[in-house]
């Protein structure tokens, strides 16, 4: 079964709650850091291998077809199904239905998550159904979602109970069998794709992905600068703290006092000169030395104190310290490998995960990242552990200066990606707003 090579995406809407800022521009041509909205999520789906998109408009949507044109100018191929204003989700889609592919993926033009797409595909396969999609957890959702992935319930009202989880997107659709089930629903005069989720949801032929890092939309004006906020590049690094901040305590031990934190040397003079080119960082951090028993929280929290004044006095700023206290058979979402701490960091400084890196001396980091969805550093010797091969470091070096010119590359290749492929903002249409 393979994945996807064309992405759909549903660009019709009149997106009222925008306004005014869409009384003269579609919601996806809004902009965002210079580029359309819509700009960014293609390129997100293009570092997928996706390079054929096909643009379901409506409202408007003769100036998304001028700023876009066929593509080429990004390396993309862009096909256009337009339609009137009036038509639901689910009248686009059935009337593109021959631009189609097979199996394409789907998505909405006001949301951007982070995309694990091997992962989708890999539920898509084992469950066998008609459409997989990605999913937030939501206290006051319309989903509900069984322990494999299936969907047991879909309920596009909100009035049932225990439904904690709403959609995203990013759906695979298998175009057939989806289509399948709409000659039952085109003639109703409200038919929108949410009818069509909620009639496979009772063939059991929805699947669905817990995403964890939180996602985003502009939606609305307050979620449109959060969205401004989050896609903006940030020189950020994430660092794990025993073993290359500071020399680890004897297996079975931990830094206890102050006294014995042993700085690593090399990485502070590298913390340094990364800081210098405009880098800050956070730290992430297993200590089950607190569950234990062995570890005094109110003496780490001073530890962590006299860390970030030490390194303030090299010019290295710290932005927070994350630390897991839970015992390892505590099954927490927070201990590394597992990625919770990463995910909270993710929605307190607005981070970007698959353009951010974590640098850490276990495999476990690595896996971490992996699970977070971010590129991981491996520094040390002797890696050569079970955990290692499942999942490999983006660079393995034996110190953090070693790495030093990695990332940097890393973060202007991500910053340039911002400004290029082909000018900012080129579209000519002149729209008369201030945004």
């Amino acid at each position: 079964m393979k994945p996807p090579q064309q992405a759909v995406i549903l660009c019709g809407g009149l997106g009222t709650r925008l306004r005014p800022f869409t009384d003269s521009m579609p919601k996806p041509m809004i902009p965002v850091n210079g580029r359309p909205f819509l700009e960014h999520l293609l390129e997100q789906l293009t570092a997928h291998g996706i390079r054929r998109f096909l643009l379901l408009t409506g409202y408007l949507g003769e100036q998304i077809r001028v700023y876009f044109g066929d593509g080429s100018s990004w390396g993309w191929e862009v096909d256009y199904a337009h339609g009137p204003v009036e038509w639901d989700t689910g009248r686009r889609l059935w009337e593109a239905r021959q631009q189609m592919e097979p199996r394409f993926l789907l998505l909405y033009s006001d949301n951007f998550v982070q995309f694990p797409m091997d992962r989708l595909m890999a539920l898509h396969r084992t469950e066998q159904v008609s459409l997989s999609l990605l999913l937030a957890p939501k206290a006051k959702g319309n989903i509900r979602v069984s322990a494999v992935g299936r969907i047991e319930a879909y309920d596009k009202s909100r009035a049932s109970h225990s439904l904690n989880f709403v959609e995203v997107g990013y759906m695979i659709v298998d175009r057939d069998r989806v289509l399948n089930v709409f000659p039952t629903l085109k003639n109703h005069p409200d038919f929108g794709f949410s009818d069509v989720l909620e009639h496979l949801a009772g063939m059991s032929q929805l699947a669905g992905l817990v995403v964890r890092d939180p996602y985003h939309s502009i939606s609305d004006p307050h979620r449109l600068e959060l969205m401004r906020s989050y896609l903006k590049p940030k020189r950020l690094l994430l660092i794990d703290r025993d073993g290359v901040i500071n020399q680890k305590a004897p297996r079975g031990e931990y830094i206890r006092t102050w006294g014995e934190f042993k700085w690593i040397p090399e990485t502070r003079q590298a913390m340094k000169e990364l800081a210098a080119r405009g880098f800050k960082f956070i730290v992430i951090s297993n200590q089950a030395g607190i569950a234990r028993g062995m570890v005094d929280p109110a003496v780490l929290e001073q530890i962590h104190r006299n860390m970030i004044t030490e390194l303030r006095k090299d010019g290295v700023e710290i932005l927070g310290v994350y630390v897991c206290p839970h015992h390892w058979d505590e099954n927490c979402d927070c201990r590394k490998p597992a990625a919770g701490l990463f995910f909270r960091v993710s929605r307190d400084h607005l981070l970007r995960m698959d353009h951010t890196i974590y640098i850490g001396d276990d495999s476990r980091d690595c896996l971490a990242a992996y699970n977070a969805g971010c590129l991981s550093i491996l520094v040390g010797q002797g890696h050569n552990d079970d955990a290692t091969s499942k999942v490999r470091p983006s660079l393995t070096a034996e110190t953090v200066p070693d790495a030093i010119s990695w990332i940097s590359a890393h973060f202007h290749n991500w910053e340039g990606s911002i400004a290029a492929n082909g000018v900012s903002f080129k579209n000519p249409i002149r729209t008369g707003i201030t945004l």
